[in-house]
């Protein structure tokens, strides 16, 4: 591999350390403007859909502006986006305001959508065809410290550990309500501000140093090989369920934490930062194991450990149910490169028009947390976690289909 190729993975992967740091805190931001802005589970999951529904609507754009003008400077108009919106989060703060708060995420993922439409396929081609399964599972490891990190800083930064019931506001003065609210509500403006500060940096970083720019016109097949496309047509339903069930597994796992275990909110994100260091270790374990065992079949196996390990998330209680969902996040690990690589085999000078669909079925994050709050809030929490269950039996199917190829 030359040396400009090795700088460019290097400065791609760290692309995915960022770009989860504002994915994971979103499990941090749906319990604290549940309770800064007095909402319920199905509203407080707008957020979740304010996130995602932005990588259904711009990833056929951020496909279409890569085409014209490379992946360099899509990866640097998505920073700029990145950042624009993690600076929205003062107004939106200072207001109080949930839509303005909805409308920052959507800047913040559109921002994100132009960098996965490029750093997933540009991680795959860079290298032998053979092994992109294994270096863009390496490369998703360092989302998995990103994810991790993210859910102690939030944590940290932003959750307060206090909350107030009704009964509580029923004998308080209006002004000390208010007062209290305020507080909550304006704990996100300083976290938000030093990571749109650091994306900034991150710009300035890719405009100054140049990547090499694939051509994937001259490699394997065309939009005339059927197999391929109907690969790719499996994996975009794959990945809209995977991504589903990953955001819903965490956006309500602090949520659940409290309902099941008794486990406080500070405690819940401590206990989420470790299962997303599992995470993330699951992703260096899978890249290990690919060397002897096929992404295909290492997906099938990892979609059947989740499948047990939410029943029991969903049958059992205290720490046991809340461990399972840990587990969850073990076995999910592997699952969204591993998709996305399968997914884009074969497809040559259709890359990136295949990366822009795979990354439009990220909108499954937007579709299942509102599922899930709807479910809660009529049903329970732990009977929401079979919204993901069903997903991963989608995963599972996705991935006999393309071993048995």
């Amino acid at each position: 591999m030359q040396q400009g190729s090795r700088i460019a993975i290097v400065l791609v992967t760290g692309l995915f350390f960022l770009w989860a740091l504002a994915h994971n805190l979103n499990p941090i931001l749906i319990p604290h403007l549940r309770k800064a802005l007095h909402l319920n589970d199905m509203r407080s999951a707008l957020v979740d859909s304010a996130f995602f529904i932005a990588y259904f609507v711009m990833a056929l754009p951020a496909g279409a502006l890569m085409k014209r003008f490379g992946y360099r400077m899509g990866i640097v108009g998505g920073l700029l986006l990145f950042a624009t919106g993690a600076f929205l989060f003062w107004p939106a703060a200072t207001q109080q305001s949930y839509p303005f708060f909805l409308g920052a995420l959507f800047v913040i993922a559109s921002g994100l959508t132009f960098l996965e439409t490029a750093a997933n396929p540009y991680i795959s081609v860079l290298g032998d065809p053979t092994t992109a399964p294994r270096r863009l599972n390496f490369a998703q490891a360092f989302n998995g410290l990103g994810a991790a990190l993210a859910a102690w800083f939030g944590g940290r930064f932003i959750l307060s550990g206090a909350s107030l019931t009704d009964e509580q506001m029923a004998t308080m003065d209006p002004q000390a309500i208010e007062a209290w609210f305020t507080t909550e509500a304006l704990a996100v403006r300083m976290p938000y501000l030093v990571i749109g500060g650091i994306v900034l940096l991150a710009a300035l970083l890719f405009l100054l140093v140049r990547l090499p720019e694939i051509k994937e016109e001259n490699d394997g097949a065309t939009d005339r090989d059927p197999l391929a496309w109907r690969r790719l047509r499996l994996g975009v339903v794959a990945q809209f369920c995977y991504v589903g069930a990953q955001v819903g597994v965490a956006s309500f796992f602090i949520r659940f934490s409290g309902q099941v275990a008794g486990v406080g909110e500070k405690d819940a994100a401590y206990m989420l930062s470790i299962g997303l260091l599992l995470f993330m270790a699951g992703r260096f374990i899978g890249t290990a194991l690919m060397k002897w065992i096929t992404a295909a079949r290492l997906l099938a196996w990892c979609a059947v450990a989740n499948l047990v390990l939410i029943a029991i998330a969903v049958a059992a209680g205290g720490y046991i149910a809340v461990g399972a969902l840990l587990g969850v996040e073990l076995f999910m690990s592997i699952m969204f490169p591993t998709i996305f690589s399968l997914s884009i085999a074969g497809l040559g000078r259709d890359t990136k028009l295949g990366s822009s669909l795979l990354v439009m079925s990220i909108v499954g994050g937007a579709v299942v947390p509102p599922i899930m709050g709807a479910i809660s809030d009529s049903s329970g929490i732990q009977l929401a976690y079979l919204a993901p269950q069903a997903c991963f039996v989608v995963v599972l199917i996705f991935a006999r289909k393309v071993e048995s190829a």
